[in-house]
């Protein structure tokens, strides 16, 4: 709170700035540049601080979400009482303001460029809202304490104290502990917030994260690369997929695998390391059912803007992926916002169709304020040129006053051309159904309950002394070590070394281009490609490691092989562990549905887990 309140004093301090449109009373919207401050939004006709055009006194208002019939996502800021919202001076003493247009006095109606966007400005309203009740708080302890600082700092806690007088009513945050919600929401401990707060003084609302070192209690102990993975722990859906007789069947079976990528997630509400330029992530799933095996190697190939390429195959069932990911992090004070520009191309081998498939975009929220929550948002596609079959999914973000049933809810349609065959609806976390429009009939399309958890594929990763030094494992084991080991100092220590290594490597590569060992970048699709999808997935003179049909992987370390084996009994599999030097089949990761069991890697034996 001390920290808080000091923040209070600091003119430096800006939760959110950007530009909003704002509806006057002629109905009509202006383009304005908004900065939100602790307790108060000021307005400006542009970025400078010259044109004010008015502050809101945000302790006097209330705020609730507007549903919007255009692009965009509208909220308003009213006073229950009919009464001004407006502050009498600007931050500097100004008397009259740059106004545009007539505004109306008791409300404001305000219109963000997406729907990420204007919830990232609806919590960074709450985080505002907030900051009142604690200077309120802080004033009644010490009315006397240190208000010094620069003339706008004066002004700005002035119209505080003043605002805190005419709005006493207290702010009650209820925290909802219904089961879809309950496992993606985590309360940060006071020190953590510390760091938080301190961090947010060092940034630009609305910067990317990609360039800020973060504080590692909010990191996921594992790689990027390795998180992309978790589409695949149920590839073998894909395998089937490829077997449908119908087009719509085939869609039906791809958006099953898609829905089965999102249910496997950490405990509370993390982030996974941002990849090392050079980094590469491989590993691989069996399928006992057809006796084939998916392959999966992903490397980061680009650092700023940082992008991930990746690719899939299962030769023998008769698909492949190939993609890439620009992850882009923006932290708005009160909220993360995680969008995953990009796409994977699924293809059919024998017959010949692509699926364009997109992602959805992740928003936490309550870091400061509140309790921390994760959310899914955004429209995502699955679109098949060749078969003309077409499928819409909406992730829908919890609205501003809805109920835990209104978490993590999904709904779409499937198409054929302009004919809707079939819609979803349901959570992406536990059911969805679908229902055939032609005749009503409903099933389950996705459900991941235990038989479905029990039928994950067992991973497989190359044990972590045998992989090379800028994998993704061994690149990271000493952070990991100490994040699990609960010692965040030493996890900063190590997060530093390898940081500053990258950036020494950079200095020294200074304007030369780094040229990426797996993919290689198509000017004219703008797209990352694989480069041996025409040779055996992985040969090892070419790409460090190669997987062969009898069971025995080697990998090429410098000048030396290596080579070791593992059994492809799979039946004796599911009842003793085989001996070998693999590593576990997945990684051990505290999940919030207590899938992480304890487990290590080991020269000698191979662990199994569902």
């Amino acid at each position: 709170n001390c920290q808080l309140f000091s923040a209070l004093k600091d003119p430096s301090v800006v939760i959110m700035s950007n530009w909003l449109k704002i509806r006057g009373t002629l109905k009509s919207w202006t383009k304005l540049w908004c900065i939100l401050k602790p307790g108060i939004l000021l307005i400006y006709k542009t970025p400078g601080s010259d044109h004010w055009v008015g502050t809101i006194l945000l302790n006097a208002c209330k705020l609730i979400e507007r549903p919007s019939k255009k692009d965009g996502f509208c909220f308003k800021l009213y006073h229950p009482l009919d009464k001004s919202i407006w502050a009498m001076k600007g931050p500097k003493g100004e008397s009259v303001g740059s106004i545009t247009q007539p505004l109306p006095s008791n409300y404001l109606i305000f219109r963000a460029a997406s729907e990420s966007d204007g919830r990232c400005w609806m919590d960074a309203l709450e985080l505002a809202l907030s900051c009142s009740s604690l200077s309120k708080m802080s004033a009644k302890s010490g009315r006397d304490g240190d208000l010094s600082g620069s003339s706008e700092s004066s002004h700005i806690l002035q119209l505080l104290q003043i605002s805190l007088h005419q709005h006493t009513a207290e702010r009650v945050h209820i925290r909802c502990n219904a089961a879809g919600e309950a496992s993606q929401v985590e309360t940060v401990s006071e020190e953590n917030k510390g760091l938080i707060w301190t961090l947010l003084k060092q940034l630009r609302p609305g910067m990317d994260l990609s360039k800020v070192v973060l504080p590692t209690f909010i990191l996921e102990p594992r790689s990027f690369l390795d998180k992309l993975s978790d589409y695949y722990y149920h590839a073998d859906l894909l395998s089937q997929a490829v077997m449908e007789e119908s087009p719509y069947s085939r869609m039906k079976q791809v958006l099953r695998w898609y829905l089965s990528g999102f249910y496997k997630k950490p405990k509370g509400l993390k982030k996974p390391y941002n990849p090392i330029l050079g980094e590469m992530f491989r590993c691989c799933w069996l399928h006992p059912q057809t006796d084939s095996c998916t392959f999966y190697i992903a490397e980061q190939v680009s650092h700023h803007p940082p992008v991930s390429a990746f690719y899939i195959s299962n030769r023998k069932d008769g698909f492949c992926i190939t993609g890439s990911i620009l992850a882009k992090s923006k932290f708005y004070g009160n909220s993360l916002s995680a969008i995953l520009d990009g796409k994977a191309r699924l293809l059919f081998l024998t017959r010949d169709e692509e699926y364009i498939i997109t992602m959805p975009y992740a928003h936490c929220k309550g870091i400061l304020y509140g309790t921390m929550t994760l959310e899914l948002g955004g429209k995502i596609t699955i679109e098949c040129e060749k078969t003309q079959c077409y499928t819409e999914i909406e992730y829908k973000l919890k609205p501003f006053l809805g109920s835990s049933c209104n978490v993590n809810q999904i709904s779409g349609k499937i198409r054929m051309g302009e004919d809707v065959l079939a819609t979803v609806d349901g959570h992406w976390d536990s059911k969805v159904h679908l229902t055939e429009k032609r005749t009503g009939q409903q099933e389950v399309l996705w459900n991941p309950g235990p038989d479905i958890r029990r039928q994950r594929l067992k991973r497989q990763v190359v044990q972590v002394d045998q992989q090379e030094a800028f994998e993704s494992e061994r690149l990271w084991q000493h952070v990991t070590r100490a994040i699990k080991d609960k010692d965040q100092m030493r996890a900063t220590q190590e997060k530093f070394v390898l940081e500053e290594a990258q950036r020494q490597e950079a200095r020294e590569r200074a304007e030369r281009p780094w040229n990426p060992r797996l993919f290689t970048f198509n000017t004219d699709t703008n797209e990352w490609h694989y480069k041996y999808t025409d040779t055996k997935p992985w040969d090892p003179e070419r790409c460090l490691l190669q997987f062969e049909k009898d069971g025995v992987i080697q990998t090429k370390e410098k000048s030396r092989r290596r080579s070791f084996s593992y059994s492809q009994n799979w039946a004796a599999q599911q009842k003793v562990s085989p001996t070998g030097s693999y590593s576990t089949p997945e990684p051990n990761h505290e999940s919030s549905d207590n899938e992480g069991q304890s487990s290590s890697h080991t020269q000698t034996q191979l662990h199994s887990k569902s």
